[in-house]
């Protein structure tokens, strides 16, 4: 028989609640009260968390088709900022003037709270970058010549008008298109992914290209915005082949002609600037120490070469990126069936983890990813990367706390092989609204709904309110079963309130069809 938690777990499913709260105790500053609220966990991976994941699904679906056949420009008038813009921005200028002072154990963490400051000012809407804690005594990048490669096409430069809508046809015609990117082939592969010849296969170069996917991206977007002469906008999901390498899928607002996007596709490349890193320099048990200062080598105690030195040293690009030449462009009308087809195929694996969309079922694509693996954990994703001390060169940022060789970033962990973290790149005047704008939409909605029906939601008043983490094992957080059980009811009587408020405003014929929608 099932367990009591099974039993409730599947019931919170079936009824949208969030299966994997995290508990928060929240204190009101005013009254004194003291309580612990459910939040919802937020993942947008269906295995993990399924009401979560469908919730963020469906709120890229809306975000896609409101931005894609616009016929009006979107406003881009900013906000002022708000007074938690101000007062966190007063909170982090107090951190970095401690970290500027503080020295060892108290610096990493004086560092760690200004990087959660910065995240707090992003998830309040925040664009932009605030300067660096660190004194501005580094030495600038050396600039590099911005003349295009012999190797590359030229591509007509235009100057970019400030819309970012399409040309309108025959009067009332707005046609959008779809398009498909892929990378550069490294070597024959079989129907399953896997390589014909592993020895000839090029791991080296497919890890890079897949490190650097994501910035080769935004430099065709630039390239096709200077070449077509208007602010191009887009919706983009980025999927992995069978192959493993990454390949774009983009819902591009107006019509280009398909030969343009071919020549632009083509025309692409990214030139990365970075120090050589072909020949490991330390391995295994002999690896660079840290003196309290400075990483330094085992044997000879002499200081690694810095990231600003190393840049110094730079006279070609440690890897030139490209495209594939196979480029797959189609327009798309606004309100047809074919581009709310295609809206949920950009859409369609987005609540699967990078894992459960390219399994490996055989001896032969567990080897092939293996061996992508062990190329991609000694490839260096960012200057801040610890894998630069396995090349001799000190990483920007590097402190105590950095292992050599040892990197967070998502690029080198064996479940993502080298994809991007963000698997959606939407651009910023995409339908002039935030994913926090979206959700708002969605509750006015709802509230207007059923205030025509009488059911009022008064908004609260600000409140001064305090929330903390809970502990583990505190004795006064209530069971995870119980909030769920307290969720699950409060999103019953929800959902009759709303199923009310579609009854009232739909005709008897449809009332049944509109409330299945909704």
């Amino acid at each position: 028989m099932p367990l009591a938690i099974d039993v409730v777990t599947a019931t919170a499913e079936q009824h949208g609640v969030c299966v994997r709260p995290f508990t928060m105790e929240v204190g009101d500053l005013d009254t004194g009260e003291l309580r612990h609220v459910a939040v919802p966990c937020g993942s947008t991976v269906e295995s993990v968390c399924g009401p979560c994941a469908r919730k963020a699904r469906a709120l890229r679906v809306v975000q896609c088709r409101e931005g894609w056949h616009l016929t009006e420009e979107p406003d881009f008038t900013p906000e002022p900022p708000s007074e938690d813009h101000k007062a966190l921005l007063t909170l982090r200028a107090d951190l970095v003037a401690a970290y500027r002072t503080a020295e060892g154990a108290d610096a990493d963490d004086l560092r760690d709270e200004i990087r959660s400051v910065d995240e707090e000012l992003r998830g309040l809407g925040m664009r932009g970058r605030l300067p660096s804690p660190e004194l501005e005594t580094q030495k600038t990048a050396p600039k590099r010549s911005t003349k295009r490669r012999q190797d590359a096409p030229n591509l007509p430069r235009r100057r970019v008008e400030k819309r970012t809508l399409g040309r309108e046809f025959a009067g009332r015609f707005r046609p959008s298109m779809f398009v498909t990117l892929t990378c550069d082939s490294y070597g024959r592969v079989r129907d399953d992914g896997t390589p014909v010849d592993e020895s000839t296969y090029d791991y080296r170069r497919a890890a890079r290209d897949a490190v650097h996917f994501a910035s080769l991206v935004d430099r065709w977007w630039q390239n096709l915005r200077r070449c077509v002469g208007w602010d191009v906008q887009y919706f983009a999901t980025v999927e992995p082949q069978k192959r493993v390498a990454p390949h774009l899928h983009a819902a591009i607002r107006g019509s280009i002609p398909h030969e343009v996007v071919r020549q632009v596709t083509v025309a692409t490349y990214l030139q990365v600037w970075w120090p050589r890193h072909d020949e490991l320099v330390y391995d295994g048990d002999h690896l660079p120490v840290w003196d309290g200062e400075r990483f330094v080598d085992p044997d000879t105690r002499r200081a690694l070469t810095t990231w600003a030195d190393a840049l110094e040293d730079v006279d070609e690009p440690a890897h030139v990126a490209t495209f594939g030449r196979q480029v797959h462009s189609k327009g798309i009308l606004g309100g047809s069936e074919e581009a709310g087809r295609h809206i949920g195929y950009l859409t369609k694996y987005l609540t699967k983890s990078l894992g459960e969309v390219v399994e490996a079922n055989s001896d032969r694509q567990r080897r092939h990813h293996d061996r992508l693996h062990d190329e991609l954990a000694v490839t260096p994703c960012s200057p801040r990367c610890a894998v630069w001390l396995l090349y001799g060169v000190e990483p920007l940022g590097a402190n105590s706390r950095t292992t050599p060789g040892h990197c967070k970033g998502r690029a080198h962990r064996r479940t993502t092989l080298g994809l991007p973290g963000r698997r959606v790149l939407v651009s910023r005047k995409w339908s002039g609204k935030s994913l926090a704008d979206h959700r708002a939409d969605r509750r006015a909605f709802v509230l207007q709904a059923l205030a025509d029906i009488g059911i009022e939601k008064p908004e609260e008043e600000p409140r001064r309110l305090v929330w903390h983490k809970v502990q583990p094992g505190d004795p006064h957080v209530p069971p995870r079963a119980h909030l769920l059980m307290h969720a699950i009811a409060e999103r019953i009587r929800w959902r009759a309130e709303y199923d009310r408020a579609l009854l009232a405003a739909s005709p008897p014929d449809l009332s049944a069809t509109s409330t299945q929608a909704a």
